[in-house]
């Protein structure tokens, strides 16, 4: 029941929208497109963290949509972050596209595409299929696995960790949800090994028979990690073999307690281990202080499954029918306030990690859906303080009622004592003391609460239910919307991909700059505008198309126009552009502007033998 609630509420909030990846393309050569004079030898990419490459990472398409045949991708020289093909010779002539796919450092496929022109861009583009970026069927079904591992990891280590601390006096109900964690892992992650070729390629669910796939799979840092998961779960299932037996068949022999210390520790280790596979394969594993944010990331799900799966256990008990001791109702409530303690540190630190300024708070979507974490958060620390006045509510009344009734326990037995000894004609001491039982007669064991322990009444257990509930709910959205943050590019990746891309043209499209220029010569109908376009707007050739509108904004016929460009900080121009009458506009394809820079555009317009009027604008051009 609880696996499916988590279920469902991964599917409406995770499948919300497509993940982001957490690498982001920082440059390419060639430019986005750029016009190249002549062929290039080879093509490179650079991302903002480094990336892993594909048995197709590159395809190179000619201007009639061809692929072209290129060499083995491999990365550059001495460098993680960059990828580089080599191309053949002849390529002749027009627009070419690059389509690309790698996989980044958290294990995060991304993809895109780009061109660039030799001589001259083709003058009608060709509509090009680069290949798959994503498969919806293949997403979904890695999604939901990734979302089942997640609750399975709480309900597993969660759940160990409350019998452990919290020492409930019947394990009984929870047998199954320590179970039920286990197989679900186990499933989930067979699961991800399965989809994780055709997840990195962006197949259809089918291409994961393929034994290609499977084997680079395997061979991969995500692979690996997911193969050493699988080999603790199937340590975890001897530890639990043997701690079942150990509990059946438990005799007081001596070195017991030593044997209880190594069972601890071994199960300490496998819950290290288990969630290392997932710090090993997401956020804390590329970017900045990677050994900090892997023992942060490790500490962060160790307190998310203590909680969350402590709030599992705690709920089925409190559906049982067996009595609840309220300290074990109390020994949780401060395992629950020590992990919300690590939460709350090592959550700061991956959230200044991740954003790594004020304005990537509001200004990228990792920023925005942290925010919606911290208000989930601060909903189930509400639910959390409610389960904590219930608990401070119930356990000093009910252990001052239990001091009582041991009192009047204790005299009952004195005076029936006395009664009995009187009878045998035995003499009455004259000071009881010792012990309250007779010889045969033994204690209940220390660790494990006596049958009259204070327990919860029926009230407060419904009330108590209730409130974890909420808790249990709340704390499943947090889980959720921590999923789908590592799905999402983190806000310092972004800001730096943004700078980096501040200069460059939208992908796909060759650039070009566009400025329109209002005049007005100060004649009855000599006013109107002027549409220069600067292609592509960087360093080097440019192309520049001058168009005049009337008017009424009809095209309007002059006599003359003059175009030049200025670099006022580089003490540079002015440089005529020298544009011509082409029937229509004014043009020339040989302007070239040898520095990037903000540029002072100046357009004069000549209307009549002596009207005319100069106009300036700012042009900035890029590198």
């Amino acid at each position: 029941m609880l696996l499916g609630t988590m279920l469902v509420l991964f599917l409406l909030v995770g499948g919300a929208g497509t993940a982001s990846a957490h690498a982001a393309l920082r440059d390419t050569d060639p430019r986005d497109g750029s016009v190249l004079d002549s062929a290039p030898r080879q093509v490179t990419l650079s991302f903002t963290e480094s990336v892993g490459l594909l048995d197709d990472s590159f395809r190179v398409f000619d201007p009639d949509g061809r692929r072209v045949s290129t060499g083995e991708a491999k990365h550059v020289e001495g460098r993680s972050d960059g990828v580089r093909v080599s191309l053949p010779k002849g390529l002749g002539k027009g627009t070419f596209t690059v389509a690309w796919r790698v996989v980044s450092a958290d294990s995060h496929p991304i993809s895109g595409a780009f061109t660039f022109s030799v001589g001259e861009p083709s003058a009608t583009p060709t509509v090009v299929d680069t290949g798959p970026t994503e498969n919806a069927a293949t997403s979904a079904l890695y999604d939901i696995f990734r979302y089942l591992a997640y609750a399975a990891l709480a309900l597993l280590v969660g759940t160990v960790v409350f019998v452990l601390v919290c020492r409930p006096p019947g394990t009984g109900p929870l047998r199954r949800l320590v179970l039920t964690g286990w197989w679900t892992l186990l499933v989930s992650t067979v699961a991800l090994v399965v989809l994780r070729g055709p997840y990195e390629a962006g197949t259809a669910p089918s291409g994961a028979f393929d034994l290609s796939v499977l084997e680079r799979t395997v061979t991969s840092r995500p692979g690996l990690a997911l193969l050493v998961r699988l080999a603790l779960l199937a340590a975890t299932a001897v530890l639990l073999a043997v701690v079942v037996r150990r509990r059946r068949h438990a005799d007081g022999e001596s070195g017991g307690d030593r044997e209880r210390s190594v069972l601890l520790a071994a199960g300490g280790v496998l819950a290290l281990g288990l969630t290392l596979t997932w710090a090993a394969a997401e956020h804390a594993s590329a970017g900045i202080q990677v050994p900090v944010a892997m023992t942060s990331s490790v500490l962060h799900l160790l307190a998310m499954a203590a909680w969350l799966g402590g709030l599992a256990a705690l709920l089925t008990l409190l559906q049982a029918e067996e009595p609840l001791p309220a300290s074990t109702v109390g020994r949780f409530s401060r395992l629950a306030f020590a992990s919300v303690a690590v939460l709350t540190v090592t959550g700061v630190y991956q959230s200044w990690r991740g954003l790594g300024s004020w304005d990537a708070i509001t200004g990228t979507s990792y920023g925005r859906i942290l925010i919606a974490k911290v208000c989930a958060v601060a909903l189930l620390l509400v639910a959390a303080g409610f389960s904590r006045r219930w608990t401070g509510q119930l356990t000093a009344p009910q252990a001052t009622e239990a001091a009582e009734a041991a009192e009047v326990d204790a005299e009952a037995k004195v005076e029936t004592k006395v009664k009995v000894e009187a009878k045998v004609g035995e003499r009455v001491p004259e000071t009881v003391g010792g012990p309250a039982v007779r010889s045969g007669e033994s204690d209940a064991p220390s660790d494990v609460p006596p049958a009259d322990a204070p327990s919860l009444s029926a009230s407060y257990r419904r009330r108590l239910r209730r409130s974890v509930l909420a808790e249990v709910a709340v704390g499943i959205a947090v889980l959720v919307i921590t999923t789908v943050l590592t799905t999402t590019l983190p806000g310092r990746a972004a800001a730096e991909a943004a700078e980096a891309a501040k200069d460059a043209p939208t992908p796909g499209v060759i650039s070009a700059s566009t400025t329109t220029i209002p005049f007005d010569v100060g004649t009855p109908g000599g006013h109107g505008k002027v549409q220069v376009t600067l292609e592509p707007g960087r360093v080097g050739e440019n192309t520049v198309q001058a168009v005049v509108f009337g008017p009424d904004d009809g095209f309007a016929i002059v006599p003359e126009l003059r175009i030049s460009f200025s670099l006022p900080s580089k003490a540079i121009g002015p440089l005529n552009a020298e544009v011509t009458d082409q029937g229509g506009y004014w043009g020339t394809n040989t302007l070239n502007l040898p520095i990037a820079g903000t540029w002072t555009m100046k357009v004069t317009i000549r209307t009549s033998d002596v009207d005319q009027v100069s106009v300036s604008r700012k042009v900035k051009i890029g590198s």
